[in-house]
């Protein structure tokens, strides 16, 4: 606050004691009151007003400097009126209650969407783990009525199972924290896991595997680690040659990190939708191609590798291929963000 803004706002007071001084020194004139004593008049009106809007000015500039500094100093904002000390003016008072006021409310307003999200999560949850069971059903069904047709029902299930996964950890992708446990996992064992678990797509698409460079142990979440592999395998894939396909996965160990790395020699990525694939619904040019993307996948890897404090990158090149790795820091505990 400037003494320009300050005195622009007082205007209108200012004005009207000019305008009021005006009109009783006209009166002073005709009835030929000396100029010294009008002079006088005018000191005594206006030294007192002036002084008073002075001190007025250093003490509200003195309250809104700290206020600002207070501000400035906040990650969240909202916290303000939990920390600014209780004014002494009326209208720093009258400011401050309102501040409250509008803090309280605010924070009913948060709780109540919270509570909306978290029974939409738990639905969400409650309804995966009541589908699985007509799922398997299904399942069994077909392992007891094998024939051509079955088997592609059994094709069919496995993309509604996959897809059923990936609402399941999207509903509880803000809330890592509660549902995860640190602790050693062998990449090699968990990359075996999820060939294992893609096996069928390998055999009937002709895709050759190399995982003989994959070793290490690093700390994470078992579960969460075994969507995001899956993800990523899932997609190398889906977008790799109909012939000589092949995904090769491998770790490099760097002094203060592993690197597992996730390639195959597909289709690629155009330049322009490389630096996008790992936003939330975006399918880029091999999504409208091919069809059947969401746009989901990479951006929920990208946000559950955050929350376990991963490091997920991509690289392609259109005709080549394309590599994606995870990065997992060296050390006995991984902190979650």
């Amino acid at each position: 606050m400037t003494l320009k803004e300050y005195l622009k706002d007082r205007t209108l007071f200012l004005l009207i004691n000019f305008i009021v001084f005006i009109i009783i020194c006209g009166i002073m004139l005709i009835t030929n009151i000396s100029s010294n004593i009008i002079l006088l008049v005018f000191c005594i009106w206006f030294f007192p007003i002036l002084t008073y809007i002075m001190l007025e000015f250093f003490k509200q500039k003195m309250f809104y400097n700290e206020l600002n500094s207070i501000m400035d100093s906040l990650d969240q904002k909202y916290l303000l009126s939990e920390i600014m000390k209780e004014p002494e003016n009326i209208e720093g008072k009258l400011l401050f209650d309102i501040l409250r006021q509008t803090n309280k409310d605010m924070h009913e307003h948060v709780k109540s969407y919270r509570n909306r999200e978290n029974e939409y999560r738990e639905y969400i949850e409650t309804w995966v783990h009541e589908i699985k069971t007509p799922i398997a059903s299904t399942r069994l069904i077909i392992e007891n009525n094998q024939n051509a047709i079955t088997r592609n029902i059994q094709d069919e299930i496995k993309k509604i199972e996959a897809y059923i996964e990936q609402v399941l950890y999207y509903s509880r992708s803000n809330h890592v924290g509660k549902d995860y446990l640190i602790k050693e996992v062998s990449l090699a064992d968990l990359v075996r896991q999820v060939i294992k678990r893609n096996s069928r797509d390998f055999i009937s698409k002709g895709i050759t595997v190399d995982i003989e460079a994959v070793e290490g142990m690093a700390y994470s979440d078992a579960k969460w680690l075994e969507f995001i592999v899956n993800q990523l395998i899932g997609n190398a894939i889906k977008y790799t040659r109909e012939r000589d396909g092949k995904v090769t996965i491998h770790t490099i160990r760097n002094e203060n990190n592993i690197v597992l790395t996730i390639a195959d020699n597909g289709i690629g990525i155009i330049d322009k939708d490389i630096n996008r694939v790992f936003e939330k619904g975006f399918t880029g040019e091999n999504g409208r191609k091919f069809g059947g993307s969401t746009g989901i996948g990479l951006y929920l890897c990208k946000k559950l590798a955050e929350q376990l404090g991963l490091g997920l990158t991509l690289t392609s090149k259109v005709g080549e291929g394309t590599k994606v790795s995870i990065t997992f820091p060296l050390g006995s505990v991984n902190l979650m963000n």
